[in-house]
Order: C-alpha cells, then sequence, then structure tokens
C-alpha cells in the first residue's frame, strides 16, 4: 500500500467516525513543499453535505486523524478556506529511501492493471517514403506509453500495421518505373519492360543513397507525376493489377519495399524500437474485402452508387465508403478486418492506436464499425492522438510535406542533435555523444504534452542547464560518479533519519510511483519528464548545499549518500520509461 492510499484510508475513516458518508475527494501534492507534502479538498467538499463552515469541519477531520496517531504523518494544518495540508515524518522517510534502494530497477512499478492486456499499435511507417519527425513522435509516445502501462502491470503487445499496399505504393512504383532508369530515360515507364530489363534501373547503390532516402525520392516524384490525368490512370491500373495478383507488378512491388524496409529499419534500431507483433496490410486485405461482404448481407452496410458504404447516424458520425464501387477495397478495409484479428489473436482488454489527430474521425468511423460487426465495444478501442511536430529553423518554425519532399528526417534531426552534443564533450566519444543526442530528442519530444504541438528547439534540446534529456543525464551521471568515489574511500549509502532533517530532495523523490501510474491514467509521458526535471533540480539543490562525501563523518556521508543513490535510481528508471539511456559517466 502506498502513503498516498493510506492516507485515504485514513481519510475515509475519520468522516466514517465523524457520521459523514464516503464523498469523492482530491489527494494532491501542495504546489510548494512549506505547505506540506500533501494537501486535500475533503472538508471542502463534505461542508455542503454536513452544513457547517468548511473550516470548521477540517478543524474536526484533523482532530479524528490527530487520534489515530498515525506514524507516518508529523504535522497536520488547515489553510485557507479548509484545505488539509499533511506533512510526512521521518518515520516514514527512514523507510522509503532504504526501500527505494531494495527495489532498485522496481521502484514505481505497481501491479493495479494485473490480469489486462492492451495492444498497441504505433509508428507504423508507410513503406514509401524515409521516417520523418511526424514518425518521430508517433514513435515515441508508442513506446513510452507502452513501457508506462508495463509498469503498472499491463502486459502490453506491440503492434504494428505495414501499409503496404494501395494509392501512395503505386505513385512510388510509378515514381520509380519512370524516373528511375540509370539513362534518365522517362519513355519506357512499363512494368513489363522493368521486368526483363530490371539492371536498367538504378540501386541506392547506384546513386549512393540510403535506400528509404532513394524510395523517398521517387514516391515525391511519383506523386507529383499523379497530378496528370493521364498518369493517374496508369497508377489506379496499377492498384488493380497488383489486387488481380498480376506477376511483373508484384515483382515491381517488392522490389521498391525492399529498399524502403531496409532503410527504416537503420533507423528503428536506432531509436531502440519494438514490435511484438507486424501485421503486412498485402496479407489481410482480402478478410476485409469478404468482412464487408458480410456486413453488407446481414444490412450493417448498404450499397450507394456501385460503392459499399456504412450506416452511421446512430452513432452521430458521417458515413464512409468501406469499398469502392471498382470493387477494390480501401484503408477502412483493411482495419475492420485487422481489428478483428486481433481480438482473436490477443484476446486482449483494450486495443490503441498512436495516430495523428487528423485520423480522428476515421478511428471513430472505425470503432463504430467494429462495434456493429461484434468485434468489440466502441469503449474497448483508443485513440492516442499526439501534437503535430515541426522544427525551429533561425528562429523559424519549418512547415514539413512528405509530398512536397521538404521533411526532416529522423536520423538528419539526431545528427545534427548529435554534432551540437560533440561540441560540448571534452572529448570525442562517439558512442556517448549518440546516447546524449537520443536522450536529447526523446526527451524534448516527450517533455511537451502529447496532444499540444510543438517545435524541436536544437539548442533548447542540448542544455546541459535547462530542462533537457542531458541535464539529466548529467545528473544521473554525477551521482553515479560520486557513488564510485565515495566507494573508494569506503563509504556505502546508509540512511539513518536521525542524523539529519528530511530533505526536500527527499520529499520529491518518494512521489515516483504516483507519478508512474498517474501518467498511464492521463496516457502522459510528459508527466514523467517533468517529474525528472523536478528530481533533478532538488537534488542538484541538495548537492549544491551539502557535502556528501566527507571522509571525517563517515556516518552522514553515507546517510547522504544513500539518498543520492535513491535519487539516481529514480532518474534512471524514469528515464527508462521515456526510452532514454541513463549514463554513469558524462
Amino acid at each position: 500500500m502506498t502513503i498516498s492510499e493510506k492516507l485515504k484510508n485514513s481519510m475515509s475513516a475519520a468522516l466514517e467516525n465523524l457520521e459523514v458518508s464516503e464523498v469523492g475527494f482530491s489527494l494532491e501534492h501542495p504546489a510548494e513543499l512549506s505547505h506540506g507534502d500533501y494537501a486535500t479538498n475533503m472538508a471542502l467538499v463534505c461542508a455542503k453535505i454536513v452544513g457547517k463552515n468548511p473550516k470548521a469541519f477540517a478543524d474536526e477531520v484533523v482532530g479524528e486523524l490527530k487520534k489515530m496517531s498515525i506514524p507516518e504523518i508529523a504535522h497536520l494544518s488547515v489553510a485557507g478556506p479548509g484545505f488539509i495540508n499533511i506533512t510526512l515524518s521521518k518515520v516514514f522517510f527512514e523507510k522509503d529511501i532504504p526501500r527505494i534502494i531494495f527495489e532498485a530497477e522496481n521502484f514505481g512499478k505497481n501491479d493495479h492493471l494485473k490480469g489486462q492486456k492492451w495492444v498497441i499499435e504505433h509508428t507504423s511507417p508507410n513503406p514509401n517514403k524515409a521516417m520523418h519527425l511526424g514518425h518521430l513522435r508517433n514513435n515515441l509516445t508508442g513506446m513510452a506509453i507502452a513501457n508506462i502501462a508495463e509498469a503498472n502491470g499491463v502486459q502490453v503487445i506491440r503492434d504494428e500495421i505495414d501499409n503496404n499496399r494501395g494509392i501512395a505504393i503505386a505513385k512510388l512504383m510509378w515514381g520509380y518505373l519512370k524516373f528511375g532508369r540509370k539513362d534518365g530515360d522517362t519513355t519506357k515507364a512499363e512494368v513489363a519492360y522493368w521486368s526483363s530489363h530490371s539492371n536498367e534501373w538504378k540501386t541506392p547503390e547506384d546513386a549512393g543513397m540510403r535506400p528509404d532516402r532513394f524510395v523517398d525520392q521517387f514516391y515525391v516524384l511519383g506523386a507529383d507525376d499523379f497530378k496528370n490525368p493521364d498518369v493517374e490512370s496508369v497508377v489506379r491500373g496499377l492498384v488493380v493489377s497488383w489486387e488481380a495478383q498480376d506477376k511483373t507488378v508484384w515483382e515491381l512491388w517488392s522490389k521498391v519495399l525492399e529498399y524502403s524496409y531496409a532503410g527504416q529499419k537503420r533507423t528503428l534500431e536506432r531509436l531502440g524500437n519494438k514490435w511484438d507483433n507486424v501485421w503486412h496490410e498485402h496479407e489481410i486485405y482480402q478478410e476485409g474485402k469478404d468482412l464487408v461482404e458480410k456486413g453488407l448481407q446481414e444490412g450493417i452496410f448498404r450499397i450507394s452508387d456501385g460503392a459499399v458504404i456504412t450506416n452511421l447516424e446512430s452513432y452521430g458520425l458521417p458515413d464512409t465508403v468501406v469499398r469502392k464501387a471498382d470493387g477494390t477495397s480501401l484503408y477502412i478495409t483493411q482495419e475492420i478486418a485487422l481489428d478483428r484479428m486481433k481480438k482473436e489473436k490477443y484476446h486482449a482488454d483494450k486495443l490503441f492506436w498512436v495516430i495523428g489527430p487528423e485520423q480522428s474521425l476515421w478511428l471513430k468511423q472505425v470503432f463504430a464499425v467494429n462495434e456493429q460487426l461484434g468485434t468489440g465495444k466502441v469503449s474497448d478501442f483508443v485513440h492516442l492522438a499526439y501534437g503535430y511536430m515541426s522544427i525551429l529553423k533561425n528562429g523559424q518554425i519549418e512547415k514539413m510535406s512528405s509530398r512536397e519532399g521538404n521533411v526532416i528526417y529522423i536520423d538528419d534531426l539526431i545528427d545534427m542533435v548529435k554534432e551540437k552534443v560533440e561540441e560540448k564533450l571534452s572529448e570525442k566519444n562517439d558512442a556517448l555523444a549518440e546516447t546524449i543526442a537520443l536522450g536529447a530528442v526523446k526527451f524534448a519530444i516527450l517533455f511537451t504534452g502529447r496532444l499540444t504541438d510543438t517545435a524541436f528547439d536544437i539548442d533548447r534540446a542540448t542544455n546541459l542547464e535547462g530542462d533537457s534529456g542531458p541535464y539529466l543525464q548529467y545528473t544521473h551521471a554525477r551521482i553515479s560518479s560520486m557513488i564510485e568515489k565515495a566507494s573508494k574511500e569506503g563509504i556505502a549509502p546508509q540512511y539513518d533519519a536521525k542524523l539529519e532533517d528530511v530533505s526536500e530532495l527527499e520529499r520529491v523523490i518518494y512521489r515516483f510511483p504516483e507519478v508512474v501510474e498517474k501518467a498511464l491514467n492521463e496516457y502522459a509521458p510528459n508527466q514523467i519528464a517533468t517529474f525528472l526535471i523536478e528530481t533533478a533540480r532538488a537534488f542538484n539543490s541538495f548537492y549544491g548545499g551539502k557535502k556528501i562525501i566527507d571522509t571525517e563523518n563517515k556516518d552522514t556521508s553515507a546517510h547522504r549518500l544513500a539518498i543520492a543513490e535513491a535519487t539516481r535510481i529514480v532518474l534512471r528508471n524514469g528515464l527508462g520509461l521515456l526510452g532514454i539511456t541513463a549514463p554513469e559517466k558524462m
């Protein structure tokens, strides 16, 4: 039982002693530590019920709590119109700091949602282009929420859908077919000719490019050429031929995807991405068409101008097409099949989609159709949207478009940050620079509220004294070096509450498990990020005001070192939830 749970139980018991029915009340941390460790609005909530002045009733509650002689409470007071402030005692901290050290990598974890199984689909980059900033925010958000869910006891399946067919892929195929010849000739853009003369087309090695960048350029060219009505007809014909399983079209399709996958794999491995399962659209789209036919027979769907459309009026949603008039499928066609397959495969309690806000309506339609088809209730499906991502260049926000070919690629961003980091390192260390650069990028993105639009600022992200990943990494490394130095002096962490008053640092780090739980409840990794900054600042104030390693006073040093070790554990565990490595040295 956490201290917050124990306090809530005690306050409920106090209400019972006062013959007041259980009510909903909040227990929060005051903005200033001088006001205590917790504050509750219980008296304000109950005042109207009992017909008493809130402040007077707060005094009665405090009186009941004092009668209980709760050892973890050092002080109770009534503030303002009736808030009750609670200050924790040394009794609590003399148990809590050793507990943090004992639990180590498990500190912050709980089993509150043990038995729950969630499927979190994240990133799912379309294989028609290299991965850019939008993919980056998706990946970091999905991975962090998955990590946080696991810390709360959830069994998580990290999922991806490889959208490897459809009009976007056809544009890429056309771009490569028409503009990818070694001699630059654009008149031989025929699949049959390419099939027997593929050696006349460039490879990434020929172009001296990463395979995903190589693919990206042809998608841009193909998308631009698609604006020509004659070309549009040809490209749409590629989609129809692909669905008819034309052998040569599939050969071209396989070749361009091979290049794309190879490049994306480099980026994903660099980020530390994880998927437990990858679905491929070409393997499931037919099931979607079959499901549409079933829904049509059952009256769930209807035909309009030859196309099959939904009936979503009862959900307050506009209808959408689930099968085109020419018989070809859309994303929603395969999505409703995939969702059913996920439910059957995983038997999950909830399915999550980490996708941008522009897909909000589409997902609502998908969830409604899923309910109509009996796949699950609308409440079983959750859209985890995130804000738009851009980058600051010369103080200006740069807007990006993959169709226009002016995106910022993930690897380019990391490389730019890495270059900035290398300027600040005292000696060249490529591995450390990479670790710090990744920490800077990940923290800067996750520090912002999930739904908030953000512009990446390289200077701010790499500031060793600001709200940044490197600042947290440096603080962790500083503590690690301190503990190593103390060990050489024969001093090991040993907490002794009798030696000193409880520090402000101690009154911060114990909250970590609560933050982990709250971060999941709100699907908000930034809750973790903000808390880590607060922790690091509290430590650096602690470090600046006390001599931690003192060979002439080893008992006090051991006590302070235990607080530092507990802080290091919190920083390491918190950074880990955000997918950031905590280096031992910097």
